[in-house]
């Protein structure tokens, strides 16, 4: 249930930060009459994205009759998944400090436009994380029918990320929110990793990859199914005792490369040389300025 919180957190406190950015802007550019468009189109995105969840759920139980297909469609989305939190923890490293700047820029283009633009922008500035938070669930809780745990877990993610985006723009709570993302973005690779490892398990049992009984170890003895710490780790990063080849070399071929990928520094842009010209050390200078001006306050 911790991964699933951990998303839920995760991809709500994103989304809940793009949200402060739109309405403190508007706040300070005295167009709160423009607010309820800004909400109507965050509502309009958490109700998509609650339907698309619940529609991978009816595919998955009422659509697919033979258990090879429901295998088959969970393998998919399993890997979609793990290409959506991929996408989104790299994303989110690379656009962290220029992400504010961005959306005040397309917010004030859509003020110029009208009311729907402005709806239209905040729609979409949730609706990303709302698909991905539904189909990285869908995925991370596979194995979990009629427990009602998983969904607790997620909503109470959520929830937490909206008391601390809450906190945060009324300033009563500092956190650092680079250290933040960089921590949370490690262990969703560790729990996108088992995801992986799960959808290499269904496409193995829907008969389209080779080895389902070709196990790399069997450490049942050391790593009892039936205890709390083989549970948590099952639930949190689908780590089991009995894996098969194919599902480990996933794993490992997954985790190890993209954990180091980002984690390592990110490059320092080199110092200008003392040949470069008076006109670009202040063309420089400017772009420096005009970045910091752009970037969201560090919590």
């Amino acid at each position: 249930m911790f991964a699933t919180y951990l998303i839920g957190l995760r991809e709500g406190l994103e989304a809940t930060l793009v949200v402060s950015i739109l309405v403190a802007f508007l706040v300070k550019s005295q167009r709160r009459d423009r607010l309820p468009q800004v909400w109507a189109g965050v509502g309009l995105a958490v109700a998509l994205s609650v339907l698309f969840g619940w529609l991978i759920e009816y595919t998955s139980t009422s659509l697919l009759s033979r258990s090879e297909d429901r295998e088959l469609f969970e393998a998919i989305t399993s890997v979609a998944a793990v290409v959506f939190v991929t996408w989104m923890i790299f994303w989110m490293r690379r656009a962290a400090r220029t992400i504010a700047g961005e959306l005040r820029g397309k917010l004030t283009e859509a003020l110029a436009v009208g009311s729907l633009a402005v709806a239209g922008m905040a729609f979409l500035a949730v609706i990303r994380e709302g698909l991905e938070t539904a189909l990285i669930f869908y995925s991370a809780a596979q194995g979990a029918a009629g427990d009602s745990g998983p969904l607790l877990a997620l909503i109470g993610g959520i929830v937490t990320a909206v008391v601390l985006g809450v906190l945060l723009y009324a300033s009563a709570l500092r956190i650092n929110l680079s250290k933040f993302f960089t921590w949370t973005g490690a262990l969703l690779i560790l729990v996108a990793a088992g995801i992986l490892k799960y959808g290499v398990h269904d496409f193995q049992e829907a008969g389209v990859l080779p080895g389902l009984n070709d196990l790399a170890f069997d450490i049942t003895s050391l790593l009892d199914p039936s205890t709390w710490y083989a549970a948590l780790l099952a639930g949190m990063f689908n780590v089991t005792p009995a894996p098969t080849v194919l599902e480990t070399i996933a794993w490992v071929a997954y985790a190890v490369p993209v954990l180091l990928l980002f984690l390592r520094p990110a490059r320092r842009k080199p110092a200008p040389t003392a040949t470069t010209t008076t006109v670009t050390e202040r063309g420089a200078d400017t772009g420096a300025e005009a970045e910091a001006a752009s970037a969201p306050q560090r919590a």
